[in-house]
């Protein structure tokens, strides 16, 4: 075989792998590697509702909340049966808050907390309240307002 000829299996070969590399690499995105429909083998996509339920009631703990960080949103249910929702970007660095318990909204990053009833600052570095999103409770789904 000719020096040429070596060379371009080697590198056919090295596409090759790069190729094989890329595409285990690659996914769809979501974390669950094409498990639940979206971007199987034909390259389709998930087929969304346009107003999909952000959460159930239940999901969503009196005191506590849900951060549903793909939506930019956290769910807050400060007394039985009243659920808020705000950004879920914290407005000192604009990380995304990580928890809701006891009443507070907690920032991971810097360790902002904000009351979970109506957003305000409880403990900086952050100064300003957290942005709120309006919802609407139907049935037992929260969806955006």
């Amino acid at each position: 075989m000719s020096g040429v000829a070596r060379r371009t299996v080697v590198a056919a070969a090295g596409g090759a792998g790069l190729t094989v590399a890329l595409a285990a690499c690659g996914g769809d995105g979501d974390g669950d590697g094409g498990k639940n429909g979206s971007g199987g083998a034909d390259g389709g996509t998930e087929v969304v509702e346009e107003n999909a339920p952000l959460a159930m009631t239940a999901d969503i703990p009196v005191g506590g909340g849900k951060v549903i960080a793909d939506k930019g949103v956290v769910v807050t249910q400060p007394k039985k049966g009243e659920f808020k929702a705000y950004s879920s970007r914290c407005t000192h660095r604009g990380c995304h808050v990580g928890s809701v318990a006891d009443g507070v909204i907690v920032c991971p990053c810097h360790q902002s907390r904000f009351d979970a009833n109506d957003g305000s600052v409880k403990q900086g570095p952050a100064t300003q309240p957290l942005e709120p999103t309006p919802i609407e409770v139907v049935g037992e789904a929260i969806r955006l307002g």
